[in-house]
Protein backbone atom coordinates (compact mmCIF):
# COMPACT_ATOMS: atom_id res chain seq x y z
CA UNK A 1 0.00 0.00 0.00
CA UNK A 2 1.61 3.38 -1.15
CA UNK A 3 1.73 6.04 1.85
CA UNK A 4 -0.13 9.61 0.43
CA UNK A 5 1.82 12.81 1.06
CA UNK A 6 1.29 14.60 4.38
CA UNK A 7 -1.63 17.81 3.55
CA UNK A 8 -0.19 21.42 4.03
CA UNK A 9 -1.99 23.62 6.23
CA UNK A 10 -1.64 27.35 6.33
CA UNK A 11 -3.05 30.46 8.14
CA UNK A 12 -5.49 33.09 6.67
CA UNK A 13 -2.52 35.33 6.75
CA UNK A 14 -1.04 33.15 4.01
CA UNK A 15 -4.49 32.65 2.39
CA UNK A 16 -4.48 36.04 2.12
CA UNK A 17 -0.98 36.57 0.19
CA UNK A 18 -1.74 33.61 -2.14
CA UNK A 19 -4.68 34.82 -3.54
CA UNK A 20 -5.09 38.53 -2.39
CA UNK A 21 -8.05 38.08 -0.85
CA UNK A 22 -8.33 40.29 1.85
CA UNK A 23 -8.31 38.32 5.90
CA UNK A 24 -11.33 39.66 6.60
CA UNK A 25 -12.87 38.93 3.10
CA UNK A 26 -11.93 35.51 4.04
CA UNK A 27 -14.01 35.70 7.64
CA UNK A 28 -16.99 37.14 6.36
CA UNK A 29 -16.48 34.18 4.14
CA UNK A 30 -16.33 31.95 6.53
CA UNK A 31 -19.13 33.36 8.56
CA UNK A 32 -21.29 33.15 5.61
CA UNK A 33 -20.47 29.52 4.68
CA UNK A 34 -18.81 30.32 1.72
CA UNK A 35 -14.88 30.16 0.00
CA UNK A 36 -12.32 28.14 0.84
CA UNK A 37 -13.21 25.15 2.87
CA UNK A 38 -10.94 24.99 6.08
CA UNK A 39 -10.21 23.57 9.41
CA UNK A 40 -10.58 24.86 12.90
CA UNK A 41 -8.84 23.69 16.00
CA UNK A 42 -10.02 26.06 18.94
CA UNK A 43 -9.67 29.64 17.55
CA UNK A 44 -6.90 28.35 15.02
CA UNK A 45 -8.12 28.40 11.14
CA UNK A 46 -6.11 26.98 8.87
CA UNK A 47 -6.62 25.88 4.96
CA UNK A 48 -5.19 23.02 2.83
CA UNK A 49 -2.75 24.46 0.09
CA UNK A 50 -4.77 21.01 -2.16
CA UNK A 51 -7.85 23.37 -1.52
CA UNK A 52 -7.16 26.78 -2.10
CA UNK A 53 -5.87 25.69 -5.75
CA UNK A 54 -8.51 23.57 -5.82
CA UNK A 55 -11.08 27.04 -5.33
CA UNK A 56 -8.84 28.85 -7.56
CA UNK A 57 -9.36 26.96 -10.19
CA UNK A 58 -13.30 26.80 -10.26
CA UNK A 59 -13.19 30.85 -10.02
CA UNK A 60 -10.14 30.59 -13.44
CA UNK A 61 -11.98 32.85 -16.37
CA UNK A 62 -10.87 31.17 -19.94
CA UNK A 63 -9.77 34.57 -21.82
CA UNK A 64 -9.17 32.06 -25.10
CA UNK A 65 -11.73 33.93 -27.68
CA UNK A 66 -11.58 31.22 -30.33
Amino acid sequence: MRKSSPKTYVPEQEVSRITGRGVQTLRNDRHLGRGIPYVKFGRSVRYSVDDIINFMELHKVDTDSS
